[in-house]
């Protein structure tokens, strides 16, 4: 096992079992019998194994529908439903970890105001540790969104297209919330928050009436 799968491994298991991050590396460098700096050739921090865990999650469920050859036939709005259902797969089995990580990443909002909780909540969403995900997420939503509008799945607007992967990123966010915090049998209903809220998507980003409408007036225009 290579020292950064093994310091991983162990901090997974340090955070389930106590419910909360080491003291200190140097403590938890020696419980697993390594040098400190050694940590610190493959981490800068715990929230660093954090964040490569969020990072590997993704990375890993990019990785199974792209090896699928029935996903390559898929239309961009299927692709990532298949995507949404892959990771929320891969998280469970890593469920324990990821509900105390993203909890912590939200704050302890026990008896906090509403307002408090808003603040933690777009806090967490800032937070270093969900960056490399979020990153990683914005070129495969660019890769996505560039193949709709080719497929002209996706419509270009103006002062709008840019923010096209903000919105994507968003709903991943929504995503993974509702599964975290949902309590239906087989997290049935988070299949369903997820084929609403990717439809609901691509019927914003798609062709409307509104874009028809928006063509024809801009035709008049150029021909009057």
């Amino acid at each position: 096992m290579e020292t950064a799968e093994k310091i991983r491994k162990a901090y997974v298991d340090y955070v389930l079992e106590t419910g909360q991050q080491p003291t200190t590396v140097f403590q938890f460098a020696k419980k697993l019998k390594l040098a400190e700096a050694d940590f610190y050739n493959d981490y800068a921090s715990f929230d660093a194994i954090e964040a490569d865990v969020w990072l590997g999650l993704f990375e890993q469920a990019r990785k199974t529908v792209d090896a699928d050859e029935t996903y390559q036939g898929y239309s961009v709005r299927e692709k990532l439903l298949a995507f949404y259902y892959t990771w929320i797969e891969l998280l469970k089995a890593q469920r324990s970890f990821v509900v105390y990580s993203y909890g912590r990443l939200k704050g302890d909002t026990a008896g906090a105001t509403p307002m408090q909780k808003a603040r933690a909540r777009n806090k967490a969403m800032r937070n270093q540790v969900l960056h490399p995900f979020k990153d990683a997420f914005y070129d495969y939503a660019r890769d996505l969104l560039a193949e709709g509008r080719e497929s002209k799945e996706v419509e270009p607007r103006p002062f709008v297209t840019d923010r096209y992967p903000d919105a994507l990123w968003a709903q991943t966010l929504f995503v993974l919330d509702f599964w975290v915090r949902d309590v239906s049998k087989g997290f049935e209903k988070t299949d369903s928050a997820i084929e609403k809220a990717v439809n609901t998507a691509f019927d914003l980003i798609g062709r409307s009436p509104l874009d028809t409408l928006f063509d024809f007036a801009k035709f008049v225009y150029q021909n009057k």
